[in-house]
């Protein structure tokens, strides 16, 4: 299968952040991965989409009841019999196939917005038994919040990928520009910006190289061929992330 059409790329990588994919389909997926950084990028869009329903849910407090099913199962007084159902095993007391399948979405829920909380930092760069690509990630946004642009690079490739994950109007005049804001130092290019789709363009050198020390990303707005240095008027912005 030739994985071009925007559609079909839309719809796997949504089905894989949800779980849904066949085991077939999830490893030719994860290894469309690897060799593309445009689906890399859709991924991490889509993980920060679903990350937001964590957000919304309201924080509720267990009932007792809960606790105790949960230590009737994690801690069991006798050892589990071979011939006990597996599905007998998963089924907590007192829920119904119903309430399982609930919690297990809204378990996902809350590992896709807080990995962290569950995972070390290596074990967050596995999936499947296979280490993800280690990269430099920035999400950009305007000044009130809305998500704008995914940047995503190899840690030692030499590609650049933008894509635009919200509404952006081209300039009338001018055109946006991509800034490196390193900790300490000059900020520096790193190329046009496209205001639809997605763009890749060549870099300079790898981004390990340019980007280990690059805290922020910033867009702004030039009227200028070759700027030296941003402009005031800044459009976007967002952190530089180490994806590993």
């Amino acid at each position: 299968m030739r994985y071009t059409s925007p559609e079909l790329l839309e719809h796997l990588a949504s089905s894989y952040v949800l779980g849904t994919l066949g085991h077939g389909a999830r490893r030719r997926f994860e290894r469309l991965q690897r060799d593309r950084a445009d689906v890399r990028a859709l991924v991490t869009q889509w993980e920060a989409r679903l990350g937001q329903l964590a957000v919304s849910v309201p924080a509720h407090k267990p009932s007792p009841k809960v606790w105790a099913a949960i230590a009737a199962r994690t801690q069991p007084a006798k050892p589990l019999q071979a011939k006990t159902s597996w599905l007998g095993w998963l089924k907590p007391a007192g829920f119904g196939f119903g309430g399982l399948a609930a919690g297990v979405i809204a378990a996902s829920v809350f590992f896709i917005a807080m990995p962290t909380l569950f995972l070390s930092s290596d074990q967050l760069a596995m999936r499947s038994g296979e280490r993800l690509p280690q990269s430099y990630v920035g999400l950009l946004t305007d000044a009130q919040g809305n998500g704008k642009l995914l940047v995503s690079s190899l840690r030692h490739g030499k590609t650049m990928t933008v894509k635009v994950i919200g509404p952006i109007t081209p300039p009338a005049t001018g055109r946006l520009v991509l800034w490196a804001v390193p900790a300490s130092g000059p900020a520096f290019s790193l190329g046009a910006v496209p205001t639809s789709g997605s763009a890749v363009s060549m870099l300079p050198d790898t981004s390990e190289k340019l980007l280990s020390k690059v805290s922020k990303l910033v867009v702004t707005l030039e009227t200028e061929a070759n700027p030296a240095k941003p402009g005031e008027t800044v459009v976007f912005s967002g952190n530089c992330a180490k994806l590993w």
